[in-house]
């Protein structure tokens, strides 16, 4: 199994992951983590924000999907009820069985499918463990509580590395 920290590819927030960018990478299902990816976690229902944007990549034809490792369903219940979009929730990541089961239940392959998300250990290690491209962007809301901001500064070098090999594109 492929074991990588470096994402493939680094935003500062997922609306800078345009529809359009997402087609040229070829990617036809988009797996997002909700939590600090497209919402802060005070956030309890979407914007017209994320709303425009969903709409957007519907309209280039991706798929998204919520990938949760939520304990509760609850709040990924909500958000995605009034999204109209599924989701995979308690996904176990970095584990690859919710990845597995969101490209089976799309019948999307691997290599056209990719992970969005703000942490290291799950979402990317996840997507990389799987064969997936690995997205990452910045949290939304910012890193909240002594852990997290602790995770996000130690995650600081490899989206440094990330951001520097996308420039030598």
């Amino acid at each position: 199994m492929p074991f990588s920290l470096i994402p493939d590819r680094v935003y500062d927030r997922y609306t800078d992951l345009t529809p359009q960018r997402l087609r040229d990478l070829g990617v036809r299902l988009l797996l997002c983590d909700l939590d600090y990816t497209l919402a802060p976690r005070s956030m309890a229902r979407p914007d017209g924000a994320l709303h425009d944007w969903l709409a957007g990549c519907r309209d280039e034809g991706i798929t998204v999907m919520i990938l949760s490792n939520n304990r509760s369903t609850r709040r990924v219940e909500t958000f995605c009820g009034e999204l109209g979009i599924h989701y995979v929730g308690h996904a176990g990541k970095p584990g690859v069985r919710g990845y597995r089961q969101a490209m089976e239940r799309t019948g999307v392959p691997p290599e056209e499918t990719a992970m969005l998300g703000d942490k290291l250990l799950t979402d990317v290690l996840g997507a990389k463990r799987t064969g997936i491209l690995a997205l990452m962007v910045e949290p939304l809301g910012g890193p909240v509580g002594a852990w997290n901001r602790l995770l996000h500064i130690l995650q600081r070098p490899f989206k440094w590395i990330a951001r520097r090999r996308c420039q030598n594109l």
